[in-house]
């Protein structure tokens, strides 16, 4: 340690300030150039498909052949295309999901319920097919575009680059045939490459129709407040109960965050189907569609429907959202489901929705009888709304697409307006990264809508689509480096809703068997309330004014700063601490996103400032990094080509990597290239891409320039660490098997003192990621406490290992004109069990029966290190709750005595997935009890009353020095019964006089909506299009014979 901190004190080093502002604007203003380039790649793609569509397509009387991604490379036994089939050369990229593409052409993708070869779909598909040539210039102009597309109208997908679909009902009939294909299983059958927004589950195999996805229906339509009804009367028993509920459920899955929904029920009486959403309408989020989902399921057909009563409720309480300045304030309807109405109830329509039409009417008139069809098409041709006949499931998705296409009228007969949509953040496609485990992940998508522009003979408002690209939030992520932030620093992001983008608690379930059976985009809306967690004494989900302020702030797109006490857990939740953060945030500008810092105050608010000049090096700087005891962060960016064409995937290794590029950097005209490509709106003229271009890349010149200081500080510890282990017997006595040096550069480099020959993971193949590791950010956190100290711990698995071992680290910091800055952390690891056995040796000759000592820390009880011979103990300590609505934490593993605390099983163990709240107490050391003038004085007390037999228990506490760990002595003569502390998480029932909600809602949250809303035009009533009424022929025959009857009862009169 103290050899490492001359060596940086030799250099020519500094300890600045940060300045958290300007550091922030900086940032931001690199995501918001980055977001600009996709904004402007998809305005480009809307352009070009209106101006497409206007092109008259010529037929010269052969079939229309195009490249359809289910039927691509596929050959006969001959070796010869199967009829159908279409040749595409496929090269595995990993800037695309890893799969197999052709970035010269698009493919298209079409769901089971659209008809292929239907004229519409056909002359779509041919028109669209000249958007290929600005998908390749958008891809060229900027290569980090991940995945462009244009979703039609018509239903099918137009994907650029182009891929292979392979359905597993195709694969098995091109078996069938003795039939090979060439071309990918998409998706591919290793479900270890996640969906990206339009896959299908495993089981189909097939596109879902992503016309009801949040990413087409956000683009077609404006906000919206809906009202759905119904009818649960006796009538709506059986067939048509259950197709009126999978009609509402089709309607929640077109809503997002944006919109706002209730589900009611009636026959006699109007009500709420979920108790606790009574009159309101609440965020059509997914926790809040998912309760109404689940309360679809608890309908009981039973009296006679009172529609009069439903309707009034209906538009009293969109009348009372509209008048006080509730919900979306835009789009507002009334989805009615139902068999049948009496009438058509004129009289309430003309006093609750005449003569503006306010509110539009959409009517789905479930089964067989159309008897009262007529007065179904009335109510929605009358109210600016759309009429529509359900007979089978097969045709609800379908038909309920009709409503977003009479939403999007008013936008589209405007013509010159296309908002810009984000989605909230999904699982996607697996990651384009250097670490092994590729799994999915997190995405957003970009839309905007492309609308009709062609003459026809009668008025209409055709919505074409919606196109869009998908953007990955790790290339967001890189835009906030993270050594710039130092150690514990961390950035987010946040919506107009308050929903975070990213952030380092926003954990999804990647891999569960839910996702992998759904694959369409699970949105994820996680509050902001819900990641950081106030240090106070306030219950669950009642959180703290500085928060909200925070919170408000940045969905407001205001800049500013605060400071709050939060609550920091590691592992999973097993392990806690509190911080002091000081925030910083700032808007992204044309977005409606904010970006946030937090930084912990005292040492996070100076960094060190220690580079080595590259360029100008007497020595060749890749000699610092000789042999192969040395990794760097691999997910940091020191170095990296731009051009999609550069071939990024040469590099196997994050080190193979840095070497090409310090090897560069010693050539004739190097460049640092250090700022990225400005977007068309930043620049002043628009620049295209040349052929010089096809090798630009990008270097972080500090990033890089520190990483080989480092290197260079840390270059002789190896040889130091040789000559020191010869010194010290102690090397020998704890087993010591590795050393270690962590860099706030990224760099980590290991010396072994054994040969590993337990065919278990070496140290550096799960612990490369420097500064973002564990023990690196419990050192510094101790440094803070207590600067001489060193954190020990045991891995949670160590019972998986026989031979586990123990790391101890301890932060370095530097000093340079009286401030301090971390600058690594060093390390080291010891054999369990010899260290064991040398504590066991020291405490035999203990007055007590038996000794235990606990690892802990400031945030933690964490491991047991040593035990007792019976392993009994008793444990009282303080906790603290650690609220989060994340993914299911893992508990404490099984094991044997002496390592750690007896397992108790994980209750959600083995259950079905889904959101809750789950409370779990951790504790935290308070080292001041145990200290006492200064001295580390043993703290003495016993049990009483712990027995029938009025034995008493004395125990002695006392902290060891230096370290993070107690050393607890407890007489176990007395046999007081045995009770267990638990840190497994338990699910948090919330009191049932919530209206009888077992959670607590978050619509209270403040948010902001959309900056536009489209949803009136006055020349909307020109159009007459709003869904057909037909009658059955027994309907006929009986208005026949009345009519015959009327015209006997006149002759006789």
């Amino acid at each position: 340690m103290n050899e490492l901190q001359r060596k940086y004190h030799d250099e020519n080093i500094k300890v600045a300030r940060k300045d958290g502002l300007l550091l922030i604007r900086d940032m931001a203003k690199e995501v918001q150039n980055m977001m600009s380039f996709k904004i402007e790649a998809v305005r480009r793609i809307t352009e070009s498909a209106e101006q497409a569509a206007l092109t008259p397509q010529t037929d010269n009387g052969q079939p229309f052949r195009y490249y359809n991604a289910k039927r691509l490379n596929s050959f006969g036994p001959d070796g010869r295309p199967v009829e159908g089939t279409r040749e595409m050369m496929l090269t595995p990229n990993p800037h695309f999901d890893h799969l197999p593409v052709n970035t010269s052409l698009s493919t298209v993708l079409i769901p089971p319920n659209v008809e292929e070869y239907d004229a519409e779909v056909i002359n779509a598909i041919q028109w669209s097919e000249h958007l290929d040539p600005l998908f390749i210039h958008n891809y060229e102009d900027d290569p980090s575009l991940s995945w462009q597309f244009f979703g039609s109208a018509t239903g099918f997908l137009r994907r650029y680059p182009g891929n292979s679909f392979a359905e597993q009902d195709l694969l098995h009939s091109l078996k069938d045939q003795n039939v090979c294909s060439t071309g990918i299983a998409w998706p591919p059958e290793d479900m270890s490459t996640l969906s990206t927004v339009w896959q299908r589950p495993r089981n189909s195999r097939n596109v879902y129709d992503f016309r009801s996805s949040a990413w087409y229906v956000s683009a077609a339509t404006s906000p919206k407040d809906i009202v759905i009804l119904i009818d649960n009367s006796g009538s709506m028993s059986g067939h048509k109960s259950n197709l009126a509920r999978a009609t509402t459920e089709s309607i929640l899955n077109t809503l997002g965050d944006n919109d706002f929904v209730n589900v009611y029920k009636f026959s006699d009486i109007t009500e709420e189907t979920v108790p606790c959403f009574k009159d309101m309408l609440v965020q059509a989020n997914n926790e809040n569609v998912r309760w109404l989902k689940e309360s679809l399921a608890t309908f009981k057909s039973e009296n006679i429907a009172n529609f009069s009563a439903a309707l009034v409720t209906g538009f009293e309480i969109l009348h009372k959202y509209n008048r006080t300045g509730q919900g979306c304030q835009c789009n507002q309807a009334i989805m009615l489901i139902t068999d049948g109405p009496p009438s058509s109830y004129r009289d309430i329509f003309k006093i609750y929705n005449f003569p503006h039409h306010p509110v539009r009417i959409f009517t789905y008139l479930v089964g067989k009888d159309s008897s009262s069809a007529h007065e179904m098409h009335w109510m929605a041709c009358a109210n600016k709304g759309y009429y529509t006949r359900i007979e089978s499931f097969d045709e609800i998705n379908e038909k309920v697409l009709h409503y977003i296409e009479v939403l999007a009228r008013p936008m589209v007969m405007y013509q010159t307006d296309h908002p810009i949509q984000w989605t909230p953040a999904y699982v996607g496609g697996r990651a384009d990264s250097f670490l092994n485990d590729k799994v999915g992940q997190l995405m957003t998508t970009v839309t905007t809508p492309v609308f009709d522009r062609r003459n026809h003979t009668v008025r209409v408002a055709n919505l074409l689509g919606v196109v869009g690209t998908d953007v990955s939030i790790d290339q967001i992520k890189k835009l906030v480096p993270p050594y710039k932030l130092g150690v514990n620093g961390y950035s987010f992001i946040i919506n107009n809703n308050g929903h975070v983008l990213y952030h380092p608690d926003l954990r999804p379930l990647q891999n569960n068997e839910l996702y992998e059976d759904t694959l369409e985009p699970q949105y994820v809306s996680v509050d902001l309330t819900e990641v950081e967690l106030v240090e106070n004494e306030n219950g669950p989900r009642e959180n703290h004014s500085v928060l909200l302020d925070l919170r408000y702030d940045m969905i407001q797109q205001k800049e500013g700063e605060t400071e709050l006490g939060v609550k920091i857990h590691y592992d999973n939740v097993r392990r806690v601490t509190t911080r002091r953060h000081k925030y910083f945030y700032t808007p992204i500008e044309g977005t409606p996103f904010s970006l946030g810092l937090a930084i912990p105050e005292r040492y996070g608010m100076y960094e060190l400032l220690a580079e080595q000049e590259i360029k100008h090096s007497q020595r060749n700087v890749t000699d610092y990094f000789k042999g192969g005891n040395w990794k760097v962060h691999p997910e940091w960016v020191y170095c990296e080509y731009t051009s999609g064409t550069s071939g990024e995937q040469w590099f196997r290794t994050a080190e193979e990597r840095v070497l090409h590029f310090l090897s560069r950097s010693r050539r004739p005209g190097w460049k640092w290239m250090s700022l990225r490509p400005r977007s068309p709106s930043q620049r002043e003229h628009h620049h295209q891409t040349t052929k010089k271009d096809k090798d630009a890349y990008f270097c972080d010149k500090n990033l890089l320039q520190s990483l080989v200081l480092d290197a260079m500080v840390t270059e002789e510890l190896e040889r130091h660490n040789t000559r020191f282990e010869d010194k010290h017997q102690g090397y020998q006595i704890f087993g010591l098997t590795l050393t270690f040096v962590a860099t706030r550069s990224g760099l980590l480099r290991w010396t072994d003192h054994t040969n590993n020959t337990d065919k278990q993971p070496h140290f550096s193949e799960k612990n490369v990621k420097a500064m973002d590791e564990t023990w690196y950010k419990r050192a510094v956190d101790q440094h803070s406490v207590e600067p001489e100290s060193f954190v020990f711990s045991v891995p949670f698995d160590s019972n998986l290992n026989e031979k586990p071992l123990i790391t101890a680290t301890h932060a370095v910091f530097v000093e340079h004109n009286g401030h301090r800055a971390p600058a690594a952390v060093v390390g080291l690891q010891y054999q369990h069990s010899t260290l064991a056995s040398h504590f066991l040796n020291i405490t035999s000759k203990s007055a007590y029966g038996t000794a235990i000592a606990y690892a802990q820390d400031e945030g933690d009880l964490v491991d047991i290190f040593y035990s007792d011979y019976d392993n009994n103990f008793e444990q009282y300590p303080t906790g603290e709750d650690v609220i989060g609505e994340q993914d299911p934490i893992i508990p404490p593993p099984h094991t044997n005595p002496p390592f750690v605390p007896p397992y108790e099983s994980d209750p959600m163990e083995g259950v079905g997935v889904r959101p809750c709240d789950r409370k779990v107490d951790l504790y935290i050391l308070q080292p001041d009890k145990l200290n006492v003038s200064g001295q580390s004085d043993p703290l003495k007390g016993k049990l009483t009353n712990c027995h029938v037999t009025a034995c008493e228990r004395p125990f002695s506490v006392q902290k060891i020095p230096h370290s993070n760990l107690i050393l607890l002595v407890v007489d176990t003569l007395c046999p007081c019964g045995s009770k267990q502390f638990s840190i497994t998480p338990q699910e948090l029932i919330y009191d049932t006089g919530n209206g009888g909600c077992l959670h607590k809602p978050k619509d209270s949250l403040y948010r902001r909506r959309p900056p536009k809303c489209i949803n009136y035009h006055p020349e909307e009533s020109e159009i007459n299009i709003c869904g057909k009424a037909s009658i059955t022929t027994a309907s006929i025959a009986i208005l026949l014979i009345i009519s015959v009857m009327h015209y006997i009862l006149a002759i006789l009169s």
